[in-house]
């Protein structure tokens, strides 16, 4: 008896000190996700690139070391842990870059799938300031189709923001 008190103790206090460094982790994540995703002044380019963005999710074993799929010019992350964005359940990465040219138009950048928690005003105000694309209530189910990637989502209410250097150019 002695013994199961200690263990859940420890447990517990292990759990607490672990929890504070989770959620800075998050928070720094999230926060670098952003900068990948906010426009520079001139109207262009991003502040950040998104390759460290994806390396960071990947050490952090919240995306796999590799793409679920690459479509296009598209390499495609599932997110193995629960991560935010925003308030927001972040459910996919899309990353847009040319590695191999295999026709016409890749357009670099960052694209986010979210499972909204009703309000989606904030993301919607980033997407303006930030020359991204905002499309609330996505179909979702159909894209991930759409590109053969197999997963079970949910039901609920998902949106798409998307945040690439063609989005810039509208």
């Amino acid at each position: 008896m002695l013994n199961k008190i200690l263990y859940c103790l420890l447990s517990g206090l292990l759990l607490s000190t672990l929890s504070p460094h989770s959620l800075a982790s998050d928070a720094r994540l999230e926060n670098q996700l952003i900068l990948a995703l906010k426009i520079k002044a001139d109207g262009q380019d991003r502040q950040a690139e998104s390759r460290p963005v994806i390396r960071a999710y990947q050490q952090a074993a919240i995306i796999s070391k590799k793409p679920q799929r690459r479509a296009d010019y598209i390499d495609f992350y599932l997110l193995q842990k629960p991560a935010s964005f925003m308030g927001h359940q972040l459910i996919l990465l899309e990353e847009e870059y040319m590695d191999v040219y295999v026709g016409c138009c890749a357009s670099p950048g960052i694209g986010l799938m979210l499972k909204t928690n009703a309000d989606t005003r904030s993301v919607q105000d980033f997407a303006k300031k930030n020359a991204c694309t905002f499309t609330p209530h996505a179909d979702v189910f159909d894209r991930l189709r759409m590109f053969g990637i197999d997963h079970k989502l949910a039901r609920g209410d998902y949106a798409i923001l998307s945040c690439r250097e063609r989005d810039a150019q509208k």
